[in-house]
């Protein structure tokens, strides 16, 4: 990724280790779908009007089936999955789940798009995997109030980021940054409409959880969504989804100081062998000698 990027990439990171906190705070009184329905309905609205003015409403129009649904994988369904998690599981590790992103993103570049890994890459799968098992065998209990639940919805949000961000590659290459995360919100804000409805909470939430929704729709959703699609159309899916690697860091920083939550060594260097493997499993590091270009 070019040196130009390196500020909007660690911006996004802010905001998306900030989105853990802020699902917590507002799901804790909302519950897990209305929370996420309002993340992306505040989201389209804030979005739509900076859309129309960029001049970038033809192109939704024009690719509007395949971004409604790319918004769907990649904000309705994680979004819900992660607002429910966070319930039962601390921010810091479910960001540390998070990070297993750019695994199941490059696993499927190589199902979906025959982006045949080598051996650097495929032992990258390798490692980045048995570190999320590590995790999910030291923290998952299944028993009636475990974490295993919570553990699998994190692990099936990452698929549906995974699987997004190759179909944004596949079908919506050149599309506007801009109108993909319109679109994207407004098709998850359209399938969560009648849940939020429905499962509205009958107290009235607090101001406080209230800021939290607001804050997680503008800044964790609307702005961050940008400066994503601007990266997977620069840097690529691969690429993009590496900011994962660096979200952890601040969503850990956000849960201990804001939420008190413990740090223990077994997430820490869980989360390293995780961010190594995955490191490996998109090219940013590589293992073993390159083969020179001759001269």
């Amino acid at each position: 990724m070019k040196l130009g990027w390196s500020l909007e990439y660690l911006i996004l990171a802010a905001l998306w280790g900030a989105s853990f906190l802020f699902m917590r705070l507002g799901a804790a009184e909302f519950g897990p779908l209305v929370t996420a329905g309002l993340r992306v309905s505040l989201a389209t609205l804030f979005l739509w009007p900076i859309m129309a003015m960029r001049g970038q409403w033809p192109a939704l129009r024009q690719h509007w089936r395949p971004i409604l649904l790319a918004g769907v994988v990649n904000s309705a369904v994680p979004f819900a999955l992660y607002a429910w998690a966070v319930l039962s599981i601390n921010t810091g590790l479910a960001s540390i789940l998070n990070a297993t992103t750019p695994l199941c993103g490059a696993l499927l570049a190589w199902v979906w798009l025959g982006e045949r890994p080598g051996s650097s890459k495929a032992t990258g799968l390798a490692i980045g995997f048995a570190g999320v098992a590590l995790l999910a065998a030291g923290k998952a209990s299944f028993k009636p109030g475990g974490t295993g639940l919570a553990i699998l919805a994190c692990l099936a949000a990452t698929l549906c980021y995974g699987w997004a961000a190759t179909f944004t590659r596949r079908y919506l290459s050149g599309v506007p940054a801009l109108a993909l995360a319109t679109g994207s919100q407004l098709g998850s804000a359209l399938v969560l409409l009648l849940p939020t409805w429905w499962l509205w909470p009958a107290t009235p939430p607090s101001a406080a959880a209230w800021a939290s929704i607001a804050a997680i729709a503008v800044f964790c959703t609307g702005i961050a969504y940008i400066l994503y699609f601007r990266l997977i159309e620069h840097a690529g899916p691969a690429r993009a989804l590496t900011v994962t690697f660096v979200t952890p860091l601040f969503a850990v920083l956000y849960g201990s100081v804001f939420l008190n939550e413990q740090i223990t060594a077994w997430m820490v260097g869980c989360g390293l062998v995780i961010v190594c493997g995955t490191a490996l499993s998109t090219g940013l590091i590589r293992i073993g000698r390159q083969a020179r270009p001759a001269s």
